[in-house]
């Protein structure tokens, strides 16, 4: 396991988020998976994709289950809400007190970046309290032996059809922000925290973009082939009874 961190210490938060902790010796991945009951298959793929933006087996990682998935994303929403977004916020704080000449530049800088957290969170809490548990509830049905109505009617208000369309592409914005401190920013009395900021800024857009591309590629096309058997099923209950 300490090979993988020594190849790419981005992959310290894909443990963090999986309740590894560092202090496991020379013990393996298969190991310290067991140890933390972590599924070594699903981790691994996860952390080659987060290390390597041109591996992606989504074939592979839509054979998981729902639920495994949806945990990890989960966990990635915490991530930004309790160890990201506060660095952020606390570098921008640190410019605007080393900062004399263009201290109000870095407020409105303090400012939109405010406005993106509001917009991050709203984005969270729309998943986590809509979409999760629509996802888990077709993956029960898909797995029972007989459907519920129920989920017939749930998926009648709602789809991952819906989702999809609806789903903003927040990684824009910090885009956005990153070209505020790039282009327009007059340079800080200290450097090397607006290297830093920007540091933690390309290093959370590289995430949402991770965290995106399982969304679209992994949990998408995985829930709509279940929404179509369900749906080819229920028809089959209905004729047949």
């Amino acid at each position: 396991m300490a090979d993988v961190i020594h190849l790419n210490y981005f992959s310290l938060a894909v443990l963090n988020r999986f309740g590894i902790k560092l202090g496991f010796g020379d013990k393996t991945v298969d190991e310290v998976c067991k140890q933390y009951k972590v599924d070594v298959d699903f981790f691994l793929e996860i952390v080659n994709t987060f290390v390597d933006k041109d591996y992606f087996p989504k074939k592979h990682l839509q054979t998981f289950p729902v639920k495994l998935i949806t945990d990890y994303l989960q966990k990635t929403h915490n991530d930004y809400h309790n160890i990201k977004v506060p660095e952020i916020e606390y570098l921008i704080e640190k410019m605007i007190d080393s900062c004399f000449t263009q201290k109000d530049n870095i407020v409105l800088l303090k400012k939109f970046f405010n406005d993106y957290k509001q917009e991050l969170q709203n984005h969270t809490r729309r998943e986590e309290e809509v979409v999760f548990p629509y996802t888990l509830a077709i993956e029960k049905a898909y797995n029972s032996d007989t459907i519920d109505k129920s989920v017939i009617e749930l998926m009648e208000t709602y789809s991952i059809e819906i989702f999809q369309n609806e789903h903003d592409n927040i990684e824009e914005k910090l885009f956005d922000l990153k070209n505020i401190i790039i282009k327009y920013l007059p340079q800080p009395k200290d450097l090397k925290l607006c290297n830093k900021l920007l540091h933690e800024l390309f290093s959370l857009e590289q995430d949402l973009n991770d965290h995106a591309r399982i969304e679209e590629k992994v949990l998408v096309p995985k829930i709509r082939e279940m929404e179509q058997i369900i749906t080819e099923r229920f028809s089959g209950e209905k004729k047949n009874a």
